[in-house]
């Protein structure tokens, strides 16, 4: 199946329309990812008075991490400039901040989905499913526009859950053609996932620290337990990963041709010289939390992170 080219330039983070909603409303621990404690809802000691990050071109070396991997799919300029019209949290009325705040991460999982909604629609092998992922597609860019009372109230659960029946619907039908690793045709209807359209751990599949590399021989890894699993040259093309616990999995040169990556957890895992041609439901955030190297082969919808290039 052909990379997407679907234009998703709107479900990207533009941080020079957005009131610097990520470094304000979203809390943080001190940890590996992040150098300081932080509270949902007070600024960033980092973020300066025109809402610039003032170390955004030190922020792996000041540590951090986990600023440089995350992404809004492009709520935060929705939210700043839409929701709210452009009205700034440290100017507006007594509540707006709060407001403001608070509909920012609803409005995030919205555009996470229009994300997936939009690859979807781009699958020539979903065709079939296209008139309800388009219906699906118009219902949450609606939703995405609704005030913050109709958003602070809005189950989003309840509608993640509506629209990961069709992905999961979407990931069957474009592996169904993707031959097994064994070279023969997958007949097996590779269900889809663990009803989740982000992380989430499944019952079955799983494979334990330390799997052995090579033919998985299954089409449905989803929820498996890879954590640090040795990988490397393994062979997944058209696997279902969604909610894949692959932090710091060695996959060095492993075939992820056509794979379902949706919420797989892809922190510190090595990608180096792996090909995730046609693989699907990936996100940038999930490749800027792994390791990798020119050789890594990706899908048009992400961009190579720039700390590949400065060693993986």
């Amino acid at each position: 199946m052909p990379d997407q080219t679907t234009d998703r330039s709107a479900l990207r983070g533009d941080c020079a329309q957005c009131f610097g909603l990520c470094c304000v409303a979203l809390p943080f621990s001190a940890s590996a990812d992040f150098a300081v404690d932080k509270p949902a809802g007070r600024p960033c000691a980092n973020l300066g008075g025109d809402h610039r990050c003032g170390i955004h071109a030190d922020l792996r070396a000041k540590g951090f991490t986990g600023c440089t991997v995350y992404d809004c799919f492009g709520a935060g300029q929705k939210v700043s400039q839409v929701t709210f019209g452009g009205e700034d949290w440290r100017t507006g009325p007594e509540g707006h901040a709060r407001r403001m705040f608070d509909t920012f991460p609803v409005v995030r999982q919205l555009h996470e989905l229009l994300w997936y909604l939009t690859e979807a629609l781009g699958l020539e092998a979903a065709r079939p499913v296209h008139p309800d992922l388009r219906r699906a597609l118009e219902k949450t860019e609606r939703l995405t526009r609704g005030t913050p009372e109709e958003l602070a109230a809005l189950d989003v659960a309840a509608h993640r859950q509506e629209v990961n029946v069709l992905l999961l619907r979407t990931s069957e039908l474009a592996r169904a053609g993707v031959p097994a690793p064994d070279g023969q045709p997958d007949t097996s209807g590779r269900p889809g996932g663990n009803g989740k359209s982000g992380n989430g751990r499944g019952r079955n599949g799983k494979a334990g620290k330390g799997g052995k590399a090579g033919k998985t021989g299954a089409g449905d890894r989803r929820g498996a337990d890879l954590i640090g699993a040795r990988l490397r040259g393994a062979d997944l093309r058209g696997v279902s990963l969604r909610g894949a616990y692959l932090i710091a999995a060695d996959l060095t040169g492993a075939d992820l041709r056509d794979a379902d990556m949706i919420g797989a957890d892809l922190r510190d895992a090595d990608l180096t010289d792996a090909d995730l041609t046609g693989a699907f439901f990936l996100t940038q955030p999930q490749v800027n939390a792994a390791r990798g190297s020119a050789g890594t082969r990706l899908p048009g919808s992400v961009a190579r992170p720039a700390h590949w290039t400065a060693g993986g």
